[in-house]
Formats: structure tokens, C-alpha cells, sequence
């Protein structure tokens, strides 16, 4: 599916109306293992600094992931004592498993979380989640390698989250400068949809959180932080680098693979598209253009390699043919995934195929030139050649990329519902839109002169988006979603993606074999 000009199934974002009634819209979560001497103080000084200090109501989760101290009953106590405060208690460890089960059963629109130890200055929370209240952005993340930080840690810790760092950096091309400080924030319906994709329950849960998010396209906010290094830390790190490269290869195989549906996190341009909308102008048309010339460039210099390999041993005939039948191969391959943004194998055979046609026609162009040239010359050189193909091959490169443009992967958004107009009713526009809910609240009131300024409307607060049933994550379908359940000190919940592969978090019961004695953190 191409992703491109897609409008995705992530609604439009909207600033979060100013409100301090009904449902919390920040929800921070304190995930905690055995902080029986930190949990007190850090959920007294939160609370303090967040009533002084947010305009917006809030609630603080303690998010107690398999504590064997006496950690349950300090959070129990400060759920009793703080209004604002409430306690999820799994029986699993895992931070990972910990954010997923909290942030999937929470209805507030802002999902924040933060560690226990409160390394990082607060002062930079407010600026963590503004860009979500105000629709700027889907996450946001503090950093603590953006120029403006300022961080205190030994060389082992700074040597080790700058080279890990650099790993994303190079195997995952991640754009995002820290993955693992533990300061983000996350829009609610990004959260989601985003989550089911997510594997991992340990510290490499933000990771793959992160590069999925920034290769769907959503917008990650970075904020410069104050950080002071934990001594007391208890993190393996030995245990956590293994289990993160470990993590860096498997997410990466599945985006080169293509087996993770990320085209539904795509979100809409703009505030709302639909007052953008301009006629007879082709979308994606610029970055089509450059993806294009890269791979042609790229392909042209394969193709030119391998005629000349292929010309030791035969005339330029067969020469001619045998390297561009490879050439056109990898370029329709290269095209599809790069240029046209197709994921997965779905369609790749016709796609082959009728990449075929255009290299007949490709062939039938340079052999032409080249029958042409024998003819004009007798014998002509290498050299020559060679000039006569390039300048062949720039006459069928224009044709190509119009032939693949509009034949081999066309523009699919004709075959879409078209968006919500003046006059029509939001259930005619999209068949997740029946609900008043999923439908942009100024779609009903837009003019038909598409001059005419919009009629203002209230804010309204995030609608919800569903996941859509029988989507595909790494292959497997989500199943019916069961309703949200909050949870109280000494409940349960089985927070693993495979117990609730949905958008949403269903209890299960706790078995002893549930636990992960291996597990250090």
C-alpha cells in the first residue's frame, strides 16, 4: 500500500479543549520493581510539582510490575492518601509490559511515563506534553544528547547511550537522537494503534516504539532535559545491551521484510486535509520524482556494469539484453518499495511482471539505438556505444516512470471514500465514520464555496479510533477487543502482547508460571 498521499486511519490531531472536568488529560505513569525507599518521595514530589505547575487535570499511575518488597503497600498507601494517585499491580516484570498495560487501559488523551528515581529535571514535563495537548505533535521524548541538555553521568553510561545510539542510528536509521532516557509522552490514539505493533515487554519497549513510530510518519517531539544519573541504578546493562541488539535485529528484519502494517498509523496532512484539498494536482508527485532519479541513477550505473561484464563473452546484442532484464528487475523491485512506497509481497509478482512489459519496451528503445548505430558505423567502439545506450536509456527513463506511475502502481486513492462533505452525512463518507465521534468535528460545517471561511467550531476532545479488526501485525490478526478494565492495588493483569494482541488491554489471570525469576530488572 503506498503511504505516500495516504489519508491513514489516525484521525486528524486537534488541540485538547481547556477543560478541568471530566476524564484526567495526563495520565504519567511510574513504572516500579522493588522501590520500596524512592516510590514515597518521587509520587509526593510529582504530585507537588504537577499541581503547582499543569493547567490541565491529571492522575499519576504507579504501574508496580511483580514487586517482592514491600513496594505494594507503599503504593497502596498513596493511592489512600492523594486523590490524583492510583496503582495497577502486575504480576510480570518488564517496564515494557508494565507501559502497555497501563497507557491500553487508560482513557486519558496524554499517556505520559516516567522513572521512579526522577533523573530527569521536572521542570521539562509541562514542555514534554504541550506539543500533544496542542495537536503539534503524536510523541514526544526527553533527551538527553540534544545540545541544549545537560546530564550528569559517568563515561561508562554516556559511552554506552551514545553508541547504542549510534546503532539505531545505523541499522534502523533512526532520526531521533535518545531512546532510552525515561521521559516520553504519547498521544492516546496514537498509543492505540501503535502498541499492538509493539513486541517487545523489557527497556527496548521505547525503542521499538519509537522506530515504528518515526517510520509510519508520525511526528516525534524531542525536548532538551536536565538529567542527573541514578548511582544506585539497579539496570543489568550487560543483560539489556544483549537483549536490545536482539531486539535491533528482529525489528529490523521486519521492516525490511515489510510485515508490519504501519500504513495505518499514517496520519492526515494538517490540521484538516479536507479543507486542503486541491483538484487535478497528482499527490506525492515531488518525492516520487527524486525516489525515481536515485534508483534510476543507481540502476543505470548496474546496467552499464553489467554490460560491460557481458560483452567479454557475447555481442552487444545479447549483452544488451542480459543486463537490462537484470537491471529492470531490481529496478521495478527498488522502485516499488522506494519510489511508490509498496510494503510487503503482496502484488510483487504482477508487479514483476508488468515490469517486464516496461523493460520490452525499454529494450526495444536501446536496441533500436544500438541496431541504428551498427547500421550508421559498421563497427563502432566501445566507447560509442556505451554513449548511444546512455542516451537511449534517458529517452525510456521518461517513459518508465510514467508507465510505472500510472500502470504499474497507480495512485489507489480513487478507490477511497472520499472525505466528508457539506451536505453529507458522516456515515456516507467511511464506514468507521457511523459513529459521531470518528468524524472531524468542521467536516459538517464546511462550505460548499471553498472560498468561504470555515464556521468556527469548539474544541472537542480526541475521538476515539478503534483498531480495525482482522488488521495484520507481524502476521497474525488482532482478535475482538475486550472492554477496558481499571485496576487497584494487588489486582492483576497479563500485560504480554500475546495474551492481549489488541489496541486494548484485556485482565487475564495470573499463574504462578507466569513469573520470570531470569529476569534482573
Amino acid at each position: 500500500m503506498r503511504t505516500d498521499s495516504s489519508p491513514g486511519t489516525l484521525p486528524a490531531r486537534e488541540h485538547l479543549p481547556a477543560t478541568d472536568a471530566g476524564t484526567p488529560v495526563l495520565d504519567v505513569v511510574v513504572p516500579v520493581y522493588n522501590e520500596e525507599k524512592d516510590l514515597r518521595p518521587c509520587v509526593r514530589r510529582l504530585h507537588e510539582h504537577l499541581t503547582r505547575t499543569f493547567p490541565y487535570a491529571f492522575r499519576i499511575t504507579i504501574a508496580d510490575n511483580a514487586s517482592t518488597d514491600t513496594t505494594p503497600l507503599v503504593a497502596a498507601r498513596l493511592e489512600a492518601e492523594v486523590p490524583e494517585v492510583t496503582v495497577f499491580r502486575l504480576e510480570q516484570k518488564g517496564r515494557g509490559r508494565a507501559l502497555r498495560a497501563v497507557w491500553s487501559a487508560s482513557e486519558a488523551p496524554i499517556l505520559a511515563y516516567m522513572d521512579v528515581d526522577l533523573s530527569t529535571d521536572l521542570n521539562a514535563l509541562l514542555p514534554l506534553v504541550a506539543p500533544l495537548i496542542s495537536g503539534h505533535s503524536d510523541l514526544a521524548i526527553g533527551s538527553r544528547l540534544a545540545r541544549a541538555s545537560r546530564v550528569v553521568r559517568g563515561p561508562k553510561r554516556e559511552f554506552i547511550s551514545r553508541t547504542y545510539n549510534l546503532i539505531l542510528r545505523g541499522s534502523l536509521q533512526a532520526r531521533f537522537s535518545d531512546a532510552q532516557c525515561g521521559f516520553k509522552a504519547i498521544r492516546r490514539d496514537v498509543a492505540q494503534v501503535l502498541l499492538p505493533l509493539v513486541e517487545d515487554t523489557g527497556w527496548f519497549f521505547d525503542t521499538e516504539m519509537l522506530v515504528l513510530a518515526e517510520r509510519a510518519g508520525l511526528r516525534i517531539h524531542e525536548v532538551p532535559v536536565d538529567w542527573v544519573d541514578d548511582p544506585d541504578s539497579t539496570v543489568h546493562i550487560v543483560k539489556t545491551a544483549t537483549d536490545d541488539l536482539r531486539g535491533v535485529w528482529r525489528v529490523g528484519r521486519a521492516l525490511a521484510t515489510g510485515s508490519l502494517p504501519l500504513d495505518r498509523l499514517a496520519r492526515p496532512f494538517g490540521d484538516d486535509p479536507r479543507d486542503r484539498d486541491l483538484a487535478d494536482v497528482p499527490t506525492g508527485l515531488a518525492r516520487q520524482l527524486v525516489g525515481f532519479c536515485v534508483v534510476g541513477v543507481l540502476s543505470t550505473v548496474f546496467y552499464l556494469l553489467l554490460y560491460s561484464a557481458a560483452r567479454q563473452f557475447a555481442g552487444p546484442q545479447p549483452a544488451n539484453a542480459l543486463a537490462l532484464l537484470v537491471s529492470a528487475m531490481a529496478n521495478t523491485a527498488a522502485n516499488r518499495r522506494l519510489t511508490f512506497g509498496v510494503r510487503g509481497r503482496g502484488g510483487a509478482v504482477r508487479h514483476q511482471a508488468q515490469g517486464l512489459v516496461v523493460f520490452g519496451i525499454g529494450l526495444a528503445l536501446t536496441s533500436g539505438s544500438l541496431a541504428a548505430l551498427g547500421a550508421a558505423g559498421g563497427d563502432p567502439a566501445h566507447s560509442t556505444e556505451l554513449a548511444v545506450l546512455i542516451a537511449a536509456n534517458l529517452a525510456a527513463t521518461v517513459l518508465r516512470f510514467l508507465l510505472l506511475r500510472a500502470w504499474v502502481f497507480p495512485d489507489r486513492n480513487e478507490a477511497r471514500p472520499p472525505s466528508p462533505r457539506a451536505g453529507a452525512h458522516p456515515s456516507s463518507a467511511h464506514p468507521s465514520s457511523a459513529h459521531p465521534s470518528s468524524a472531524h468535528p468542521s467536516s459538517a460545517h464546511r462550505s460548499p464555496d471553498a472560498h468561504t471561511p470555515l464556521v468556527p467550531q469548539p474544541h472537542v476532545p480526541l475521538p476515539h479510533r478503534p483498531v480495525p479488526y482482522q488488521q495484520q501485525a507481524y502476521g497474525r490478526p488482532y482478535e475482538q477487543p475486550c472492554p477496558t478494565t481499571p485496576f487497584r492495588a494487588g489486582e492483576a493483569v497479563g500485560g504480554s502482547r500475546r495474551n492481549a494482541p489488541d489496541a486494548t488491554l484485556c485482565p487475564q489471570p495470573v499463574h504462578p508460571h507466569d513469573t520470570d525469576p531470569e529476569d534482573a530488572r
